[in-house]
């Protein structure tokens, strides 16, 4: 069993800001050689998700309008009296969505259906620059 790791580093505008990375995870098993395997993905921080969606405009609003909808960033949270900052929201919708996702690699290719990124969710009341590590074993 061999394991390959890699990062992906990229900057996001922060409020919900959804970023397809399926081509960059597939780049890296590309350049691990994996043909069989799995390629688990992970987003170090609170306030980032990994998940699939179709990435498309309308998708990308109803996935902004769903997270605001279940936890809007203007509401109270006690996690602004303990920093005194305004991302209460955002950690919230960012354990919701989790911080991993694990996708079977068959014939060097990660198995998604025709319609499915794998996406990052800043939700985070700010830019940021992401860091997505992976791990591929194979």
């Amino acid at each position: 069993m061999a394991t390959y790791s890699s990062t992906i580093i990229f900057p996001t505008k922060g409020n919900r800001d959804i970023i397809d990375i399926t081509d960059k995870i597939q780049a890296a098993i590309n350049e691990s050689g994996a043909l069989n395997g799995v390629v688990v993905a992970f987003i170090p921080g609170s306030t980032a998700g990994l998940t699939t969606i179709e990435y498309e405009p309308g998708l990308k609003k109803d996935m902004n309008l769903f997270l605001e909808r279940i936890l809007p960033h203007g509401d109270r949270y006690h996690h602004h009296d303990t920093w005194h900052d305004d991302n209460g929201a955002a950690h919230l919708q960012a354990a919701m969505i989790g911080p991993s996702i694990t996708i079977p690699v068959v014939n060097g290719k990660m198995t998604l259906g025709t319609w499915q990124q794998v996406v990052c969710i800043d939700c985070d009341t700010r830019p940021r620059q992401r860091e997505i590590v992976l791990q591929i074993v194979s």
